[in-house]
This record gives structure tokens, C-alpha cells and sequence, in this order.
């Protein structure tokens, strides 16, 4: 979204050019007249493309986000009758309202921009990063909201040290080549004081085994093709096993061996059904976790306070307040 004297965003805006740092040279940045930044000393450009800057090249290993979010621009954001994305967001953070009402927060793989709705209803203002193209969906998707939608890489954001009160990530950071290394990098850009939320995939649970090893091929596919099969597959297999449940006896084990071996979402709205089993197969990096292993890493960044949430892997912590 453009950095202009619209009355909207000029709290937001103000925020963000105050904390904008060149990728270059680490210098602050000036926003330019087609909404996009420069850098005055070492003069590189991050153009404004489709309504939002770009601090990337490409989206690299995170296309398939971008086809998935084009594709499904609303299906989860919350409306009058579903606050579906308000739930998970508590379970999957332990943020509550007040925590976030006017603060300075960090929607890091926003995606088409459901959980920074949810965030900005609260009363926060809201910076979303993504790697992918789908930072061009949360931006329409949140046009007047106090929400700025950025294309930028979590190993290398255009921030300056110290700028959030409150940084979150839920389901993202699983899907970069390194989780411990993406969440140890947002410490550097926390506030003393503030808290950091993240939200892993479980690594306890092994029923995804089977899905991992089809995913070792689907991943390959192009995301238009992958969608495409999977629009035929998860149909099928769905009523498959929903069908081989009303089987006497033997009919329960064989929905589950057909569940376990060909995993499909089981979300009674069947495009919610695809969109998540298609996001079960299509990221190149998939990873899972344990609670011990992410409060090693929150205790490595001397992280206090820290609590589980109600959905695993949910773990958030506080920065220890800076000391005289």
C-alpha cells in the first residue's frame, strides 16, 4: 500500500517510515512519488508494484503461497456470521485484544492478510510481510485498515533494530529452509518489553507421514497442475472414507488406512477442504516441531515469560525489558 498523506494510513505510514532501513546499506529510506522507497546514500530503489513495495526479487521457494492466496482471496477471512480466524488467532497466539490495541505489531507471512484483519479489528497497526505474491491479496483484502502489505524476505526485512511491540507468525515460519533460524531473526526487531507468538506445525503427531512422502513429488508440480489434481483427489478420497465408514465392522480401520496413506483436509466446506489439503502438499519446506525444541530457541534469545497456547506448536515469549 502507498506511503501517502491519505488520512487512513497516516499513523501507520508515519510509523513505518521511521523505522524503514535500507537492505543495502541499512540507511533509512524515503518514500518516492509512485509509493514505492529509495535509499538516499546508497541510492538502491524498492519499487511500489501492484499497490505494495517490493524488498524481494522473487518469491523463491514461496510461489505456491502466491497461486494459493490469488486463488482464495477470501475464503478465510472472518464476516459477520464466521469468526472462525478471530478463534485460532487467540489459540494460536495467546494474544488477546488488549495486548494489541494500539500497538505497532508484526504480521510476519501474512498471507491474503486473515490474521492481520483480525489484529487491526482489535486496534493495532498492523505491517504484513510475505514472501510471496499473496502480500498484493492481504492488501486488497484490507484497504481500509491501519495495514501496510510489504513483499520481503524474513532472513532479510527493511527494518531497523527494535521497531514492534509485538511480532506473530502462525503456520509460516515451518516453511522456510531454517524455523530455529527465521524465529531467532525476529528478536533483532523486537522492542524490549515485547512479545514474539509463533505457531508451528506439531512435530508429536506422525500422521503426516504419508503426506510428506507425496509431497517429496507434488511439490515439484507446477501449482496450477497440483491444484488441478487435487481438485479431483480430495473429492474422491473424502467421500471414500466417509463412505467406507458406514461399513459394518471393518469399516472404521479402512477409512482410517485410506486417511492415512492418501491424507485429505476434513473441513465440512469443500473449499476450504481443498485449499488446506493443497497447502498440505504444495510448500517445498514443510518442517514440525516440539515444545522443547522451540523454548530451547526462545530461552537461547533470553526470552521471558514464556507460555504455551491452546493449538500446537503455540509458543510466545517476552523480551526482556531493556536494563539501566
Amino acid at each position: 500500500m502507498p506511503i501517502t498523506e491519505e488520512p487512513v494510513h497516516s499513523a501507520l505510514s508515519a510509523d513505518l517510515l521511521g523505522i524503514l532501513r535500507c537492505l543495502n546499506c541499512g540507511e533509512r529510506l524515503e518514500g518516492d512519488s509512485s509509493g514505492g522507497f529509495d535509499c538516499p546514500a546508497c541510492r538502491r530503489a524498492y519499487p511500489q508494484v501492484n499497490g505494495i513495495a517490493r524488498f524481494v526479487d522473487a518469491q523463491h521457494y514461496a510461489a505456491s503461497f502466491g497461486f494459493q492466496w490469488h486463488r482464495y482471496q477470501k475464503t478465510q477471512l472472518d464476516h459477520d456470521e464466521v469468526l472462525e480466524a478471530d478463534r485460532h488467532f487467540r489459540r494460536k497466539t495467546g494474544l488477546r485484544p488488549e495486548e494489541l490495541q494500539g500497538k505497532l505489531v508484526l504480521d510476519v507471512g501474512c498471507g491474503m492478510g486473515r490474521f492481520a484483519e483480525v489484529a487491526t479489528r482489535w486496534g493495532a497497526r498492523v505491517v504484513g510481510v510475505d514472501l510471496s505474491l499473496a502480500a498484493e491479496v492481504a492488501a486488497k483484502n484490507l484497504p481500509d485498515r491501519e495495514f501496510i502489505a510489504m513483499q520481503a524476505d524474513v532472513f532479510a526485512l527493511p527494518f531497523a533494530p527494535e521497531s514492534f511491540d509485538v511480532i506473530y507468525s502462525v503456520g509460516v515460519l515451518h516453511h522456510t529452509p531454517d524455523c530455529e533460524a527465521a524465529i531467532k531473526t525476529l528478536d533483532k526487531y523486537l522492542k524490549p518489553g515485547g512479545v514474539l507468538a509463533v505457531w508451528l506445525y506439531s512435530g508429536y503427531n506422525k500422521w503426516y507421514r504419508f503426506s510428506d512422502f507425496w509431497r517429496r513429488y507434488t511439490h515439484k508440480m507446477k501449482p496450477e497442475t497440483l491444484h488441478g489434481v487435487l481438485r479431483v483427489a480430495v473429492p474422491f478420497f473424502y467421500h471414500l472414507e466417509r463412505g467406507l465408514q458406514r461399513i459394518p465392522v471393518l469399516g472404521k480401520p479402512m477409512a482410517g488406512a485410506v486417511h492415512h496413506v492418501f491424507p485429505v483436509n476434513r473441513q465440512k466446506d469443500p473449499e476450504a477442504r481443498l485449499l488446506d489439503t493443497f497447502d498440505w502438499y504444495s510448500p517445498k519446506y514443510q518442517s514440525k516441531h516440539t515444545y522443547e525444541q522451540v523454548f530451547r530457541w526462545y530461552e537461547a534469545m533470553e526470552m521471558e515469560d514464556m507460555r504455551i497456547g491452546e493449538s500446537a506448536i503455540a509458543v510466545r515469549g517476552r523480551k526482556p525489558a531493556r536494563r539501566a
